[in-house]
């Protein structure tokens, strides 16, 4: 008996997810570790389920068995988490805390994409690893870096090594922001600004703003998802620059459209703002859209060589540490101009 052609593409795809899901209810369980034996995260599930898929794709490499389901769970699940994403913000919520921050927010996203790509330049970086440094460190990290990869046509090797080494420098600015705010003795609130600015994924913004009070954990919250909310104009930027071909006389003939998944993050935003999603329902999603995440970060890692990773060197690491520092720079010397109370 002849299986129906969609009913094919469900089995074709169902050993390399089950892989994914295996590979993610072990980060899961590895993190709640984390928790219970040191008190605190310093690994999120998002980077334990990359690292332990790099660390089965060098022992064993899958199977081509296995190769439809983690396409399918590194792109297609991917995309779907990333308009759910667009559910956590309401544009009514983000408004109220004043037009001033969302312009401040906007500043220095802007001003830390352009600082990378000067940085990446002058490292001699590659120009798509430097805009996923850019869009990585500006924005929301993994998520911004995985939903930017396809706009600009970057390989899983360029992605891999990205998200390792901004992940490193992101787990240093959450440990060395709490050290040096104090010095500075800015309000507490200020100091909730400043890592709200500076790091890139909201339960690390938790851990960086929370030793300075609750006011100063809700701003920097509130100032890390105005700073997810830019996910969707840059990657429309990028992809109409992407998209902009010349034929032989140098002509510019055609765009990229705004890749789907960018569309819907934006129109999630729209809809929940305008209160057609039910409150209830916005935890949910928001747990839907972070376990399909750490589904395609399985899936990420094991498509992933472990060597490419090591051959980033150099440029890559002097990239991000330059982006890092410039970004918390800049964040600093914005708060103080504001006068944040």
């Amino acid at each position: 008996m002849k299986i129906p052609s969609p009913a094919r593409g469900l089995v074709s795809r169902f050993p390399g997810t089950a892989l994914c899901i295996g590979i993610a209810l072990v980060a899961y369980g590895l993190e709640d570790m984390e928790r219970i034996v040191i008190g605190k995260v310093f690994l999120e599930t998002l980077n334990i389920a990359l690292i332990l898929g790099v660390l089965f794709r060098s022992s064993c490499k899958p199977a081509a068995v296995f190769r439809s389901g983690i396409r399918f769970c590194s792109k297609t699940l991917l995309n779907i988490a990333i308009v759910l994403l667009g559910t956590s913000f309401s544009l009514r919520a983000v408004w109220s805390a004043g037009p001033e921050i969302l312009l401040a927010v906007l500043g220095i996203v802007m001003f830390s994409i352009m600082f990378t790509c000067w940085a990446g330049r002058i490292n001699g970086l590659s120009g798509k690893q430097t805009l996923l440094v850019a869009c990585g460190d500006s924005i929301c990290g993994n998520s911004a870096i995985m939903a930017a990869a396809p706009v600009i046509h970057a390989t899983e090797e360029d992605v891999g090594a990205t998200i390792a080494f901004t992940a490193a420098g992101g787990l240093l600015v959450v440990l060395g922001l709490p050290v040096l705010l104090p010095l500075l003795h800015m309000p507490g609130t200020a100091n909730g600004t400043v890592a709200g600015l500076t790091v890139y994924a909201v339960p690390q913004v938790v851990a960086a703003s929370a030793p300075f009070g609750m006011a100063a954990l809700h701003v920097g919250t509130l100032v890390k998802l105005m700073r997810v909310l830019m996910l969707g104009p840059v990657c429309a930027v990028l992809s109409l620059a992407a998209g902009r071909k010349k034929d032989a006389g140098g002509l510019s003939i055609s765009f990229a459209l705004v890749p789907w998944y960018i569309a819907g993050f934006m129109g999630m935003i729209v809809i929940r703002s305008l209160g057609v999603i039910p409150e209830t329902c916005i935890t949910p999603l928001s747990q839907a859209a972070t376990f399909l995440t750490v589904l395609a970060m399985a899936a990420l890692g094991l498509g992933i060589d472990i060597r490419s990773i090591l051959q980033a060197g150099r440029p890559l690491v002097l990239t991000v540490v330059m982006s890092l520092s410039g970004l918390i720079g800049a964040s600093i010397m914005l708060v103080r101009i504001l006068n944040c109370p």
